[in-house]
C-alpha cells in the first residue's frame, strides 16, 4: 500500500514537471511522452473548434423556441468569437503564470460547467451564459497548442507540424454544423450541450492522465487586467448597442448608451496599449528591468527545444543575462496586453486588414445561410449541416495545398487566387432565390471556402514574416485578435442589416400577396443583398492583395526565380553536385 502511494505521488510530481529538451525531441523524432502530450492537446483543441460552429444549424430552432429575434439569437455564435478575441491577448500572461497542465485542466473545468449550464438553462440568458463559459474555456487552447508545437519542434520541421495540426483543426468546423443538425432533428438542440459536457469530461481525464507540461510557470508574472476589462466593455458594449437597433431607434438609451460605452472603451483600450508599448520599449532601450524575455519565453515555450530561444532573445535585447532575477523583480515594466505598434509595419497591417475583412464577411454566412435553408426553404437542420459540410472540407484541403503553393510561388499569387475565388463564389451565392436548387448553395459555399483556404493562411504567414523576429509573437496576438473581433462584430452588423432590408421589403410589398409568402420573399431578398455586400468586401480584399502585398516573399519574379534555384540546389546537394549561385 505504501509503495503504491509512493508511486502515485511520484507520478503526480512527474506529470507536473516540465519536459526537458531531451525528453521532447530526440534523434529527429518526438519522444513518446511529447507525442502523447501533443496528441492529447490537439484533441482538446479540436473539441474547442468543434464547439464554435456546432450551433449554427440549431440556431433557427433555438430562435423559434425562445421566441427571440434572429439578431438576438446570433449572439450564440458571435459571443464565442468575441470572448475568444478577448482571451487571445491573455495567452501570453497565462502561459507565463501557469503551467500547460494548469491551463488546460482549468479550461476544461470551465468548459464542462458552461456546457452543463447551457444544457439545463431554462432561459435564453442562461444558455447564453453557458455559451460564454464554453468560449472562456476554449479561447486559449489554440494559442497554447501553437506554443507547445513551437517549443518542441525544430524550426526545420515546424511547417509540416503546423500543417498537420491545422488540418485537424479545419476538420472540426466541418463536422460541427453537420453533427449539430443531426442532434437537433433527432434529440433536440439541448443534446448538443449534453454531448459537449460528456466530451469535456473525457478531455479532462485525458489531460489529467497523459498531458505533460511544455513550459515553466512564473508566480510573479502580472498582466494588465484593466485593459482586459476595457476590451470586454468596449467590444461588448458596441455589439450590444448594435443588436438593440433592431428593436429601438438609434436615439433610444438602450442603443446609444451601450454603443457610447463601447466606443469609449475601445478608444481607451487602444490608447492604453499604445502608451504601454511606448513605455515598455523605452525601458528596454534604457536597459531597465522589463518582462520582454518572459513574454518571448511564454510565447515561444520556455522549456525543451525552445530554452535557447529565451537566451537569444534576452541577448538581443541586452537584458537577458539574468532572466530569473528579472522575473523575481516585481517592479519590472509590464509589456502591453496587445502590442498595437506592430501595425506600423505596412505589410503586416495589410495582411491583418485582409484577414479581418475575411472574418467580417464570412462570419455572418454561418448564421444567414442556415436561416435561408431552414426558415425560407423549409429544409431540416440536418440538411442544413450537410449542405455546409462540403465547403468546410474544401477549406481544409485548400489550406493544406495553399501552404505548398506559398512556399513555391509566394504570398501574392496564392492570396490573389484565393480572394478571387472567394469573390466569385459569393457573387454566385448572391443569385439564390426561392426556387434555386439547394445543391447550388452547397456548390457556392464550397467555392467560397476554397477561396478562404487559399487566402487566410498565405496572407497571415506572409504578414508575420514581414515583422522582426522579436515582434512575431506580438503580431500573432494582434492578427488573431483582429480576426476574432471582426468576426464577432461582422455577424450582428450584417444580420441587423438583413433584418432592416427584410422589413423594408415587406412593407413595400404589403398587400400584394399573403403575409407568409411576403415574409419569405422579403427574407430571401434581404439575404441576397447581404451576400452582395459580402461580395463587395471580397472584391476589396482582391484589391488589397493585388496592390498591398509587395516585397520579400510576396511572389515577385525575383522571388520565384530564387525559390526555384533553392529547390534545384537542394536536389543537387543530395547528389553531391555543385550548387548554382544567384545574384
Amino acid at each position: 500500500m505504501a509503495a503504491q502511494k509512493g508511486r502515485t505521488k511520484f507520478s503526480v510530481r512527474r506529470l507536473g514537471r516540465s519536459l526537458s529538451a531531451k525528453e521532447t525531441y530526440s534523434n529527429g523524432h518526438l519522444t513518446h511522452e511529447a507525442f502523447i502530450s501533443l496528441a492529447v492537446l490537439t484533441a482538446i483543441t479540436f473539441l474547442g473548434n468543434f464547439t464554435q460552429l456546432q450551433l449554427s444549424s440549431a440556431l433557427p430552432t433555438m430562435v423559434h423556441e425562445f421566441h427571440i429575434s434572429v439578431t438576438t439569437g446570433q449572439w450564440m455564435t458571435s459571443v464565442f468569437q468575441l470572448v475568444m478575441g478577448v482571451m487571445v491577448p491573455l495567452t501570453a500572461f497565462l502561459t507565463r503564470r501557469f503551467t500547460t497542465r494548469q491551463i488546460v485542466l482549468a479550461s476544461m473545468a470551465i468548459f464542462i460547467a458552461g456546457s452543463i449550464l447551457a444544457w439545463a438553462g431554462p432561459t435564453f440568458a442562461a444558455v447564453l451564459s453557458g455559451r460564454i463559459l464554453e468560449a472562456i474555456g476554449t479561447g486559449v487552447l489554440w494559442p497554447v497548442l501553437q506554443i507547445a508545437v513551437f517549443s518542441v519542434i525544430p524550426m526545420s520541421r515546424r511547417g509540416v507540424a503546423m500543417g498537420t495540426v491545422g488540418m485537424a483543426m479545419s476538420v472540426a468546423p466541418a463536422l460541427g454544423p453537420t453533427l449539430g443538425g443531426l442532434q437537433t432533428d433527432n434529440s433536440g438542440w439541448r443534446s448538443i450541450f449534453f454531448t459537449l459536457a460528456a466530451a469535456g469530461i473525457i478531455a479532462f481525464i485525458l489531460a489529467f492522465v497523459w498531458l505533460r507540461n511544455f513550459s515553466d510557470n512564473d508566480a510573479s508574472a502580472k498582466t494588465d487586467f484593466f485593459s482586459v476589462m476595457l476590451s470586454v466593455f468596449g467590444f461588448g458594449g458596441l455589439m450590444f448597442g448594435f443588436t438593440n437597433i433592431e428593436a429601438y431607434p438609434p436615439s433610444h438609451p438602450q442603443v446609444w448608451i451601450p454603443a457610447s460605452i463601447g466606443i469609449i472603451g475601445i478608444i481607451w483600450f487602444i490608447a492604453r496599449q499604445l502608451h504601454a508599448a511606448k513605455k515598455y520599449k523605452q525601458a528596454v532601450a534604457a536597459g531597465e528591468p522589463a518582462e520582454g524575455d518572459a513574454v518571448s519565453a511564454g510565447l515561444s515555450g520556455v522549456s525543451g527545444a525552445a530554452a535557447d530561444v529565451t537566451g537569444k532573445v534576452g541577448a538581443a535585447t541586452g537584458h537577458g543575462s539574468d532572466l530569473k532575477a528579472l522575473r523575481q523583480n516585481h517592479n519590472t515594466v509590464q509589456p502591453p496586453l496587445l502590442d498595437l505598434s506592430v501595425l506600423r509595419n505596412r505589410s503586416f497591417c495589410v495582411g491583418t486588414i485582409v484577414a479581418a475583412l475575411s472574418f467580417f464577411a464570412f462570419s455572418s454566412i454561418t448564421v444567414i445561410i442556415p436561416l435561408y435553408i431552414q426558415d425560407d426553404r423549409g429544409f431540416t437542420a440536418t440538411m442544413s449541416g450537410l449542405i455546409m459540410l462540403p465547403g468546410a472540407l474544401g477549406q481544409c484541403i485548400a489550406q493544406f495545398f495553399g501552404g505548398r503553393l506559398l512556399d513555391r510561388f509566394g504570398a501574392r499569387p496564392v492570396a490573389l487566387l484565393g480572394t478571387s475565388i472567394l469573390c466569385i463564389g459569393t457573387v454566385m451565392m448572391s443569385m439564390i432565390d426561392l426556387h434555386t436548387g439547394i445543391w447550388w448553395v452547397s456548390v457556392c459555399q464550397f467555392i467560397r471556402q476554397i477561396g478562404m483556404g487559399f487566402t487566410l493562411m498565405p496572407v497571415t504567414t506572409w504578414s508575420l514574416n514581414c515583422l522582426e523576429p522579436q515582434e512575431v509573437s506580438a503580431g500573432s496576438a494582434v492578427t488573431n485578435t483582429a480576426r476574432q473581433i471582426a468576426g464577432a462584430v461582422g455577424a450582428p452588423i450584417l444580420v441587423i442589416l438583413m433584418d432592416i432590408v427584410a422589413k423594408a421589403r415587406f412593407a413595400f410589398l404589403s398587400g400584394s400577396a399573403p403575409a407568409q409568402s411576403l415574409r419569405i420573399i422579403s427574407s430571401i431578398f434581404a439575404v441576397k443583398w447581404v451576400l452582395r455586400i459580402s461580395a463587395v468586401i471580397a472584391f476589396i480584399m482582391v484589391m488589397l492583395v493585388l496592390f498591398g502585398i509587395k516585397g520579400a516573399g510576396a511572389g515577385s519574379s525575383h522571388d520565384v526565380a530564387h525559390r526555384a534555384v533553392a529547390r534545384m540546389n537542394r536536389e543537387l546537394a543530395k547528389h553531391h553536385l555543385p550548387v548554382l549561385h544567384t545574384m
